[in-house]
């Protein structure tokens, strides 16, 4: 037991000792303060090297940040939905005015739009009429057009020294529909399998193929070829005119 006891004091026992530690370890207090010399070795550097800049500004109050952009995201500065989603009531009603007035020059810059608002309206009327007068012949319809729309781009894109789109001649030629829907609302409460009815249908698919001719070659720059782009157009809406009569 005393022998552990010996252990004990001779383990814990240090040699560190707080007075004469610089002569034990060698340290220098003339090494508290250094001067630090240039790479040259010609004298102290600056005290701008040695010393620390003291922060001066306020505690909690950050310093100010750089302008930036400032982002409002206000429902006063978003657009209409309607012209988001690219109905313009406007356009719809300038086109419907230059179609119900064939002698009137269209104005290819509305024109040349690809607006299908009025040639869908138009297309559901059509079949909502048709279907009035105990014909349901929606597909016939939207058949027809889709097929005419095409087949009018091909035969431009030949004939015209401009390039138009599948949609702008959807667009138009949905547009001079309208006279074709009025024929059909008036095959609601008249029968046109007569000769009125004849002289009738004839008189609307001129309306509707003059219409078209005169927005197609105003806008495509087709002065002296209406008349070749009136046939065809008349062969579209002779169709619709033998579903409104038959």
């Amino acid at each position: 037991m005393g022998e552990f006891q010996n252990f004990e004091q001779d383990f814990y026992q240090s040699g560190y000792y707080t007075e004469g530690q610089n002569e034990m370890y060698g340290y220098d207090p003339t090494f508290i303060n250094p001067g630090y010399d240039n790479v040259d070795g010609n004298g102290p550097l600056p005290d701008e090297y040695t010393t620390q800049t003291s922060y001066t500004g306020q505690v909690f109050q950050p310093g100010a940040q750089p302008e930036q952009t400032e982002y409002t995201d206000s429902f006063e500065q978003e657009p209409p939905l309607l012209e988001e989603l690219g109905i313009n009531f406007d356009h719809i009603w300038q086109k419907t005015l230059t179609v119900l007035n064939p002698l009137k020059p269209a104005d290819g810059s509305i024109m040349n739009e690809t607006d299908l608002t009025g040639p869908i309206l138009f297309c559901i009327a059509l079949g909502a009429t048709l279907l009035m007068a105990g014909k349901a012949h929606f597909g016939y319809v939207y058949g027809i057009s889709a097929l005419g729309c095409v087949g009018m781009h091909m035969l431009l894109n030949l004939m015209s020294s401009y390039s138009i789109s599948c949609g702008c001649v959807a667009s138009v030629l949905g547009y001079c529909l309208l006279p074709m829907v009025v024929l059909s609302t008036f095959a609601v409460v008249y029968s046109l399998q007569g000769l009125l009815g004849t002289l009738l249908a004839l008189f609307v698919i001129g309306w509707c193929s003059l219409s078209a001719s005169k927005i197609f070659a105003s806008t495509l720059d087709m002065g002296g070829q209406q008349l070749l782009v009136a046939y065809p157009c008349a062969l579209l809406y002779g169709v619709f005119a033998l579903l409104t009569v038959f």
